[in-house]
């Protein structure tokens, strides 16, 4: 029976020609890797980031003192970048104070002045007019993106009615219809959702209409996010749509 051979080993951490051969035939484990690399990787990073963060919590007139010793256009950006963060905290601080509403208000008749009028005096409401028949795929489609509107726009308030059940002899072929009140007054009406893409109406288009009517500024975090997460549009479908129009140009209560 053949005997285990014992291999004078000195040191097997060693980096010899011997040692190599005895890792290569496995007689000894390889060498862990040398820590050195990694340590170097991280001081290096350790380093890239505190030189760019040389500037946090500096004051105006201490990154005055440092024009001599830093490029102007790195403390320009940095000007910037700090000014605009603090525009958008202050932003976001006023629109969480003002979002109030948050969820689809049901309305009767009865209380509609009062739910919608004489709220309109405090912030814009905006009423859906929905259809009385299940087959009407806007209405059915506006009314589920009534409810993502409402989240996303808590300082708005959506509310939504029964056509027939609100104006008495309504038209079923003008449902859906939005009615936006600001002031105790219509200040816009949409009637069917055609002049927003129709069965294709997306989030981003009712987005235009609140923009168009003064409900939310045009660089509100929300509508700039919208915006760049919406899908491209190729055939350039929303291209020159007019977004919703003046209640004294339509015709189509009748």
């Amino acid at each position: 029976m053949d005997m285990p051979m014992n291999v004078p080993v000195d040191d097997p951490s060693a980096d010899t020609e011997w040692n190599d051969i005895l890792r290569k035939h496995g007689v000894i484990p390889e060498k862990p890797p040398s820590p050195t690399p990694i340590i170097e990787e991280a001081l290096q990073e350790a380093r890239r980031l505190a030189y760019e963060n040389r500037l946090e919590g500096k004051e105006l007139d201490e990154l005055d003192e440092l024009e001599d010793e830093e490029d102007e256009q790195f403390l320009e950006k940095y000007r910037w970048d700090r000014e605009l963060r603090k525009q958008r905290l202050a932003e976001l601080s006023t629109v969480s104070a003002a979002s109030i509403h948050n969820s689809v208000y049901p309305l009767q008749k009865p209380d509609y002045s009062r739910d919608v009028t004489e709220a309109s005096k405090i912030c814009f409401v905006l009423v859906h007019l929905t259809s009385s028949l299940g087959t009407n795929i806007e209405s059915r489609l506006l009314t589920e993106l009534w409810r993502d509107l409402a989240r996303k726009f808590g300082d708005v308030k959506f509310c939504e009615i029964r056509a027939d059940l609100c104006i008495e002899g309504y038209p079923e072929k003008n449902t859906p219809t939005i009615l936006v009140y600001r002031d105790g007054d219509i200040r816009r009406q949409v009637v069917t959702l055609r002049e927003l893409g129709g069965q294709e109406t997306a989030l981003t288009d009712l987005g235009k209409l609140l923009v168009s009517v003064g409900a939310v500024s045009p660089n509100d975090h929300r509508i700039l996010r919208d915006n760049r997460d919406a899908p491209n549009d190729p055939d350039g479908r929303h291209a020159d749509r007019a977004v919703g129009h003046n209640v004294d140009e339509d015709d189509d209560w009748d």
